[in-house]
C-alpha cells in the first residue's frame, strides 16, 4: 500500500437479539447454569476466553481475532428504559434517539459530514435487498447491492440491447427538470444516483484479486463484497451488512452456534483479506444487535431482554473487556433482564470521533461517555 487512505467503518447487524449470556457466556459463575436450566453452553462446549468467560462454541474464528488483540468486546450495552419490540429497539440503533422517533440515520448523518453536496454517489455501500434506516437521511444517496457478482440496474434483462433501451428511458424519466416538485426532484436524483453506483460498483470486482477463500454464506458473501469496493479505492467510508435469524425463541443452542460460525469465519476471511492487501489499519468493524435476551430460558431458547453486547473489531483497535459484564444477581436485573451499563451513543461517540474524525455530538444528541477503544485516535 502505497499511502494510507481514508478510514472506513464496516457494520454488522446481527437481526433479532443475540443472546448476550451465550455468546460471551459466565461459565464459571453458578448463577448463569441456575438461570439457564435447559438453554446453557456446557462447560465442555464452551470455547474459554479470559476473566471467567468463554465464547459460544460457534465462535472459535472469532477467538483467532481476538488472540491477535483485534477484538473489544464491549459489555452491557444499552439504552434507557430499553424496549423489547424489534422493530423499536433497532429504530433506536439505527437513529440514536431512544427517547422520539427518530428522523434520520445516524450514519446517514455521519456520510452527509463526510460528503456534504452528496457528490460521491458510493461513499456508503449497503449489501443487502433492504436500505436500513441507520443510513437515511435526506439529500444523501447510498447505493444498495444484493449480489456485487452480477449488480447493476435492470441485470436480468434478456440481451445488451433491451437493457441499454430500458436505462435510456430510466435515465429520461428520472432527469430532473422533467416533473415538477420536491418529489419528482428527490425520485429524479434518487434514480440518477441509482444509476451512477451500478456503474462505478461494477467494476469493483474485476479489479479485484486475492488467495483468501470466503465461506459460502450470505453474511461472509457480504464482507467479500466490502472487500472488493475497498480494494478498489473508490472512496467508499462506510459498508453495511446484515445477518438475520437471531431471534432464538426455539432451537437456541444450534441456531445461535451455526449463525456466529457463519459470522465468525466471514469476519477471519474478510481480515485476512485485508492483510494480504496491506489494508488492515484503515478498517474497523462494528457488530451489534438490537438487544439481549431473558436471563431464564424459555425450555428451548429465550426471549427478548436488555442488556447487550458489541463488538468493535480492526488493527487499531485495543483488544479486551470495556464496561463491565452485568451482575446475574436477581436483586440487580430489571424485570428479568440484565441491566445495560453504557450507553451506545458513547460508543457511536468513539467510532464517528476517534475512528471517522466526524463532529458526534449533533449526530448522537449529546455528549456521552467514551470507552476509547483505539490504539491511535484521527
Amino acid at each position: 500500500m502505497s499511502e494510507q487512505r481514508e478510514k472506513v467503518l464496516v457494520i454488522v447487524q446481527l437481526s433479532g437479539g443475540n443472546d448476550y449470556l451465550n455468546c460471551i457466556v459466565p461459565y464459571e459463575d453458578p448463577r448463569y447454569r441456575d438461570s439457564r436450566t435447559s438453554v446453557s453452553i456446557s462447560e465442555e462446549d464452551v470455547i474459554p476466553l479470559d476473566n471467567g468467560f468463554g465464547l459460544n462454541p460457534g465462535m472459535s474464528a472469532f477467538k483467532e481475532l481476538y488472540d491477535e488483540g483485534k477484538v473489544a468486546i464491549i459489555h452491557g450495552i444499552g439504552y434507557p428504559t430499553p424496549s423489547r419490540s424489534h422493530f423499536r429497539s433497532m429504530d433506536i440503533w439505527h437513529t440514536a434517539t431512544p427517547n422520539r422517533v427518530g428522523e434520520q440515520g445516524w450514519l446517514g448523518q455521519a456520510i452527509r459530514q463526510i460528503d456534504p453536496t452528496g457528490s460521491n454517489v458510493v461513499t456508503a455501500v449497503n449489501f443487502g435487498n433492504a436500505l436500513p434506516r441507520a443510513l437515511a437521511a435526506p439529500g444523501v444517496p447510498v447505493a444498495s447491492v444484493g449480489n456485487l457478482e452480477d449488480y447493476g440496474l435492470l441485470t436480468g434483462m434478456a440481451g445488451a440491447a433491451q437493457r441499454e433501451q430500458a436505462l435510456s428511458a430510466f435515465s429520461r424519466i428520472y432527469t430532473p427538470g422533467v416533473g415538477s416538485g420536491m418529489v419528482m426532484d428527490y425520485l429524479g436524483k434518487t434514480g440518477l444516483d441509482a444509476l451512477k453506483g451500478a456503474d462505478i460498483l461494477k467494476q469493483a470486482p474485476k479489479m479485484y484479486e486475492s488467495t483468501v477463500e470466503y465461506p459460502d454464506n450470505p453474511i461472509a458473501q457480504s464482507l467479500k463484497g466490502a472487500a472488493q469496493v475497498h480494494m478498489a479505492d473508490l472512496g467508499t467510508r462506510v459498508f453495511y451488512t446484515v445477518s438475520g435469524g437471531w431471534d432464538t425463541h426455539t432451537n437456541e443452542i444450534a441456531l445461535q452456534r451455526g449463525l456466529w460460525e457463519e459470522v465468525s469465519t466471514g469476519l477471519r476471511a474478510f481480515f485476512q483479506d485485508l492483510e494480504e492487501h496491506d489494508l488492515g489499519p484503515e478498517v474497523t468493524v462494528l457488530v451489534f444487535s438490537e438487544f439481549g435476551r431473558r436471563v431464564k430460558d424459555n425450555g428451548n431458547g429465550t426471549d427478548h431482554g436488555s442488556g447487550g453486547v458489541s463488538f468493535v473489531i480492526g488493527d487499531q483497535v485495543k483488544g479486551g473487556h470495556y464496561s463491565e459484564y452485568p451482575s446475574l444477581d436477581v436483586g440487580r436485573l430489571i424485570e428479568g433482564d440484565l441491566a445495560y451499563n453504557f450507553d451506545f451513543r458513547g460508543l457511536y461517540t468513539d467510532l464517528l470521533e476517534d475512528w471517522m474524525g466526524l463532529d458526534a455530538q449533533e449526530i448522537v444528541g449529546g455528549n456521552f461517555e467514551k470507552i476509547s477503544p483505539f490504539a491511535v485516535a484521527v
